[in-house]
């Protein structure tokens, strides 16, 4: 394509100067996608971390109300001060307090989500793997593309430093419902932890938006010649239309969060209530404003905000699958309508969280109706996939070990989500553990599966070192078991009533939830040994960058798509040859071909030129 002809003939224009850059210029302002990409995922995946710990914290005070965190209960009440962590009636210091508790759980969700998952599954994967799978030299905006880490990243500085003002972090849930978040630390105007969430969370916002328009200009304008859309790797269909939510999404959300902080710091009554009484006192708020308008614009970006987790990772376990079955996915074309389906759907689904504001029965009607229907296109993506390893010849690496963990995990999730579409069912379950399950188990199990998943198929193109394939499978096995011990149990609890807010995990209550109060500590011990699980991640991740074993050669999955067609890893312009693609980005099997896959930029035998080599030998490799 013409554009693309452009950007390349740029980048060689310039190469003296983009080949010796300095540290700053590569390390740090780089505008090449694929650093950005790496500073991405390398600041989501420590966020990741960070909003897990946050989590065993929470797990411990549900296990043990009241008693102290062991070993390091005394540093976290220095780190995070009084207003989280105090000390036992025998003086002991590191307790959880009710306000840390809160503060803990609102964070967890806000960082996992926003600040860990997003990042990683769509910014940092997109960064680095979209440009290579289309064939381009770069994104169409270099440098909105640094603009938009450098946004995340001011976001993440305001999101840690909540944790140490007065007060400590947010407290009204990573929703931030109003009233509640309207008059939390309402004597600190700026310096609180609710003011810096919402002013985080527009940084966040910006970032994803300046992000989504980069990937939407570059699939639009940079594909190489020959890339047409039905020549796509599905994952470059699931970030186009991941894109397009977060454009259409985000900014209600934008908007809403500069107006709650100008509820919160100069009083205005967007979402503020009048005649609110606080501690017996009148508060000052008399707009009228309605906490319920916030509801509304926070699950219209927040509804879409799940698939926005969703389909990066199964974009990832498709191209996985196809690989390590070596054969083409099953349905193509039926996923990529699947796709786009859901993320119309996925608009007009918002308000099946609203369920407990007492909208009329028709509106619950609307909303029940459309709820059950985005499971269709769902179902069609979970099922094709399934389908597509057939008859396949299927290799058993690591990547592929957790993308078929992936299926069945995320479709707990799907299938616990459908009673939840239904009002009368939704009055009794909503705020329980079991909502807490089934969404865990579809980001969880399901979507950060799918970033492992990633990782360990995508970090050999990036590092030019193989993970420790024995690590890797310690990792997984380990995680798998773990996770759905921590998560199974919280259906069992939320069916039987327990509330996901109980700072004491229902110890309070035990006449009501006597037979099921012991999974708190089954879980937590769960939480705790799922955490010694990613130690093997962790050291197999760092130590593989300098020791690991080095790829055999460019392609050592022996894949199909264009990320292959570069060296490893990915020098600044990403190809060294003219890339023309000349057939779908699954050809594996193909009856009568040499070798059991054939790259999308290697021509037919008719187009080879008079004295060319034919299709290159089979070549084994071990995985």
């Amino acid at each position: 394509m013409s554009t693309a002809a452009t950007l390349t003939h740029e980048h060689d224009a310039h190469d003296d100067h983009h080949h010796n850059p300095g540290f700053w210029q590569k390390w740090v302002f780089s505008t090449d996608h694929k650093m950005i990409g790496i500073q991405y995922g390398t600041t989501g995946l420590v966020f990741l971390f960070f909003g897990f710990c946050l989590m065993m914290i929470m797990r411990w005070q549900l296990a043990h109300p009241g008693a102290p965190v062991p070993v390091i209960g005394s540093l976290l009440q220095s780190i995070f001060g009084s207003s989280a962590f105090a000390a036992d009636a025998h003086g002991v210091r590191g307790v959880l307090t009710p306000d840390g508790y809160n503060s803990f759980g609102a964070m967890h969700g806000t960082i996992m989500v926003f600040f860990g998952i997003v990042p990683v599954a769509f910014a940092a994967f997109g960064n680095f793997v979209v440009p290579l799978q289309i064939g381009a030299p770069d994104m169409t905006f270099p440098r909105i593309n640094m603009a938009s880490f450098w946004c995340f990243f001011i976001s993440c500085i305001f999101m840690v430093a909540s944790f140490f003002v007065d007060g400590g972090a947010a407290k009204s849930g990573w929703t931030s419902y109003p009233p509640l978040s309207g008059i939390s630390d309402a004597g600190h105007i700026f310096l609180n932890g609710q003011t810096l969430w919402g002013s985080g969370m527009v940084f966040n916002i910006t970032a994803s938006l300046l992000g989504s328009v980069n990937f939407i200009a570059t699939i639009i304008q940079l594909r190489a010649p020959g890339m047409t859309w039905m020549r796509l790797p599905f994952f470059v269909w699931a970030q186009f239309v991941t894109a397009f939510l977060l454009v259409l999404a985000f900014p209600p959300l934008e908007a809403a969060a500069v107006m709650q902080l100008m509820d919160r710091a100069f009083h205005t009554s967007f979402f503020m209530p009048t005649g609110l009484v606080v501690a017996g006192h009148i508060t000052h708020w008399s707009g009228g404003g309605s906490p319920i308008l916030w509801q509304h614009l926070f699950w219209f970006l927040a509804h879409p905000e799940v698939y926005v987790l969703i389909l990066p990772g199964i974009g990832m376990v498709a191209e996985i699958i196809a690989n390590n079955t070596r054969k083409p996915l099953y349905g193509y074309k039926a996923m990529v309508g699947a796709i786009f389906v859901l993320g119309f759907l996925s608009f007009i689904v918002w308000a099946h969280h609203m369920y407990m504001t007492g909208m009329g029965a028709r509106v619950a009607g609307f909303f029940q109706t459309t709820t059950i229907i985005i499971s269709i296109p769902s179902v069609i993506l979970v099922t094709a996939l399934l389908l597509s390893l057939w008859g396949g010849s299927i290799r058993f690496t690591v990547p592929m070990l957790f993308a078929t963990a992936f299926l069945p995990m995320f479709g707990i999730g799907g299938l616990t989500g459908i009673p939840l579409a239904f009002n009368a069912v939704d009055l009794y379950l909503h705020d329980t553990y079991y909502i807490i399950g089934h969404f865990h188990y579809v980001v969880a199990p399901g979507t950060i599966f799918a970033i492992f998943a990633g990782v360990y198929y995508w970090y050999p193109k990036a590092t030019g070192r193989m993970l420790n394939d024995t690590l890797g499978r310690i990792h997984f096995f380990l995680s798998l078991i773990f996770i759905n011990c921590i998560f199974f149990p919280m259906f069992l609890q939320g069916m039987a009533g327990v509330h996901r807010r109980w700072y004491d995990g229902g110890a309070s209550y035990p006449q009501l939830i006597t037979p099921v109060i012991h999974w708190n500590n089954f879980m937590s011990v769960a939480a705790f040994l799922l955490g010694l699980a990613q130690l093997p991640f962790i050291f197999n991740f760092c130590w593989s960058l300098f020791a690991g074993r080095k790829v055999p050669n460019d392609n050592p999955w022996d894949a199909t798509t264009l990320e292959w067609d570069t060296p490893t890893p990915p020098p600044h312009g990403n190809f060294i040859k003219e890339i023309r693609v000349h057939r779908g980005p699954y050809e594996y099997s193909v009856p009568g071909a040499v070798k059991d896959f054939t790259p999308q930029s290697e021509a037919p035998e008719v187009d080879r030129p008079p004295g060319a080599a034919s299709a290159t030998p089979v070549v084994a490799h071990a995985h």
